[in-house]
């Protein structure tokens, strides 16, 4: 059975945008998906890349009208200037360790809700009662903000040591044995790749 590794972030557009789709070729080619969510702006220095602040006008540019163009191509609303964003991505990234490692809920839903709710609902996702209510909404118990803290404190920073060492430098970014796939826009390789078709 193929397996995927999911490296995320909570607050990114980009896994906003993957919406359900790598659920959907999971399920086609009855693959399981782990979750992992990390700190881009951790992430992008260490492997060559720049956060958003620090990049050149042109590509801030570019990247709003890929983030508009893509939005438009998927149906999915998202607002080019949230609210709240930048914001800290760490607690509702502990909430999704949290709730893998307790399971019952909808966690591919929970995956999806956070960045939805930076993106497309102007919420602040660092807010407790926020992380509450989706953790709720998506079938967990909300008193898993409050619970284990440390270990997904720990997990969430061996998540991006993994990355690191597995080639990952941007997100989202699916690894299923030695292909590496980044970007929302190459899970339809990723399709063909577990088809056997590339």
């Amino acid at each position: 059975m193929a397996h995927i590794d999911c490296f995320f972030a909570t607050i990114s557009p980009f896994s906003y945008l993957a919406g359900r789709r790598l659920e959907a070729v999971a399920l086609r080619h009855m693959a399981t998906v782990s979750y992992r969510p990390l700190d881009p702006m951790a992430l992008f220095p260490r492997t060559g890349g720049q956060v958003l602040a620090e990049r050149h006008p042109n590509r801030r540019a570019y990247r709003v009208q890929e983030l508009r163009r893509w939005s438009s191509r998927l149906g999915l609303p998202l607002r080019l200037q949230p609210a709240f964003f930048p914001v800290n991505p760490a607690p509702s990234s502990y909430a999704v360790i949290a709730a893998a490692r307790a399971g019952g809920g909808d966690l591919a839903g929970l995956v999806h809700a956070f960045p939805r709710a930076v993106w497309a609902e102007e919420r602040n996702i660092a807010e407790d009662a926020v992380i509450r209510d989706i953790l709720a909404a998506n079938g967990f118990d909300p008193g898993l903000a409050d619970r284990g803290l440390l270990a997904s404190a720990e997990t969430y920073a061996a998540n991006l040591e993994e990355a690191v060492e597995r080639g990952v430098f941007g997100v989202p970014f699916y690894i299923t044995g030695t292909e590496t796939f980044w970007g929302q826009d190459r899970i339809e390789d990723l399709d063909r790749h577990l088809s056997g078709t590339a």
